[in-house]
């Protein structure tokens, strides 16, 4: 009944935000980028809860469980994403998106390409924003099914509705507002279960030391090995594949679209402060939790439960309610940031942006996408951890390498936008359907890079068209 009591608070504290964000909620703008007004402490919090979604709460813990001390070097290449995102990306993409008035990602890449391109490249972004994006809620709503289920022995297929019913009718009722205070709320409360969780944890298991000296008693002490079962070149693959998921952050659009909504350079500096300070006592508690959950409840079948399996051990019954409030928060933190940017694909960047719908036709867009995501997450089951990768990956090569490209003042062509796009996503579905690699650095970065090549031969190509015609020039 307490976890019932809890969670029934929390969702209608979300309600009551999407209610009240509903006032400031005028036109597309507002709906999709907040009237570009947002504080760092808003956009950090909503981009990282967003991104990091119920992969970080299940998906890391279950990592760590499985892997190990080798889990580790997940760290250090999120914190890789942080730096490419924060130092590189936000700062100029702040600044064009304002200057240009861009309120979508697909603005950003088809707004240097000739016009004969650019209807071209909106129908592609768009489909690939909305088949990756369905992909990934669905994952989300597996999760929330996780939850329920863990905590109120609810059918699968209910938990997962009752989870899209309520991302959904915030979403419709403040867009952008609505989405980024209910993520901040949701990011703080999951940096809070982070931080107290893990530590209970590593009290019962005795501290520190004891933790590492039960690890090398484990599968014959390949857990408390850096590289895991992992040897010669195979380790630095596996070692490169995580970096590969921090390399990812570049081409996340509904990261990305809280960068070109910071309201100043001041709010953009206060969100790199909370961007790495949250990230540091997440994940790293996720997987101190892993860790420890190893060692006090070695037995379980599926990692992807350490999460719960451990706090419902260690924590008082009246408490469980927050565990459960925790992954459904992360569930709805990304969820909703990825309905409303899918959404825009098809709201904006195809429709309203040329016939002038008003905001009913944006919301009937976010209700669509939450319906159908919710037919793939229980018609076609799929881990959380392998699905969020998946259509991480998959964005992240067919955006990130324009995206990169763009703030730093270059263009690409339509025709090598178009080619760089699909071969980027084409890549890692393909690769997606193979047996995996050690760290899975095939699809992790293989299509990433060979859809940056694509940009940069066509950089280079039109940089020596431009000189030849200087030179050509009278005079």
């Amino acid at each position: 009944m307490s976890s019932l009591i809890a969670l029934g608070l929390y969702v209608a504290l979300m309600l009551w935000i999407g209610w009240r964000a509903r006032t400031r909620t005028h036109d597309a703008a507002d709906f999709y980028v907040g009237g570009r007004a947002l504080g760092g402490w808003v956009a950090a919090l909503s981009s990282l809860a967003s991104s990091s979604s119920a992969w970080t709460l299940l998906g890391i813990s279950s990592l760590a469980y499985v892997s190990g001390i080798a889990a580790l070097w997940l760290l250090p290449g999120t914190l890789l994403g942080l730096v490419l995102n924060w130092y590189l990306i936000a700062p100029r993409l702040r600044r064009l998106s304002s200057e240009h008035r861009w309120v979508t990602l697909t603005d950003v890449i088809v707004a240097a390409s000739e016009s004969a391109w650019r209807k071209r490249l909106r129908l592609s972004a768009s489909a690939i924003t909305v088949v990756s994006f369905l992909f990934y809620v669905a994952a989300q709503l597996t999760a929330a099914g996780v939850a329920f289920s863990q905590a109120f022995a609810l059918p699968p297929t209910l938990s997962m509705s009752v989870g899209a019913a309520i991302v959904l009718i915030y979403t419709l009722l403040g867009g952008f507002w609505a989405v980024s205070l209910t993520d901040t709320l949701q990011g703080l409360l999951m940096a809070l279960v982070a931080l107290i969780l893990p530590l209970m944890a590593l009290v019962a298991v005795g501290g520190p030391l004891a933790l590492w000296s039960a690890m090398q008693q484990l599968e014959g002490g390949a857990l408390s090995h850096v590289m895991g079962a992992h040897v010669g070149w195979a380790g630095v693959g596996f070692v490169l594949g995580t970096f590969g998921i921090g390399i990812g952050w570049t081409g996340q659009p509904h990261v990305l679209n809280r960068y070109m909504a910071l309201a100043d350079d001041a709010a953009l500096r206060r969100g790199r402060q909370v961007a790495w300070t949250w990230t540091l006592i997440t994940y790293s508690g996720m997987l101190l939790l892993g860790w420890c959950g190893r060692v006090l409840l070695g037995g379980l079948g599926d990692g992807e439960t350490v999460f719960f399996a451990t706090g419902y051990a260690l924590l008082p019954a009246a408490a469980a309610g927050v565990l459960v409030a925790a992954v459904v928060s992360a569930v709805m933190s990304t969820a909703d940031s990825q309905l409303l940017v899918a959404s825009s694909c098809m709201g904006y960047d195809l429709e309203s942006a040329s016939t002038g719908h008003g905001l009913r036709w944006h919301r009937w867009w976010v209700g669509a996408m939450t319906l159908v995501a919710l037919l793939v997450a229980i018609f076609l089951p799929a881990s959380i951890f392998s699905r969020v990768l998946f259509a991480w990956h998959a964005l992240a090569a067919a955006f990130g390498p324009l995206v990169v490209a763009r703030v730093l003042g270059y263009s690409s062509t339509g025709r090598y936008s178009f080619a760089a796009m699909w071969v980027g996503f084409a890549g890692t579905v393909l690769l997606n359907w193979q047996p995996d690699t050690v760290g899975d650095i095939a699809e992790r970065l293989l299509p990433y890079f060979v859809a940056s090549v694509i940009v940069l031969v066509d950089i280079i190509t039109s940089a020596r068209r431009a000189d030849r015609a200087r030179r050509q020039e009278p005079g």
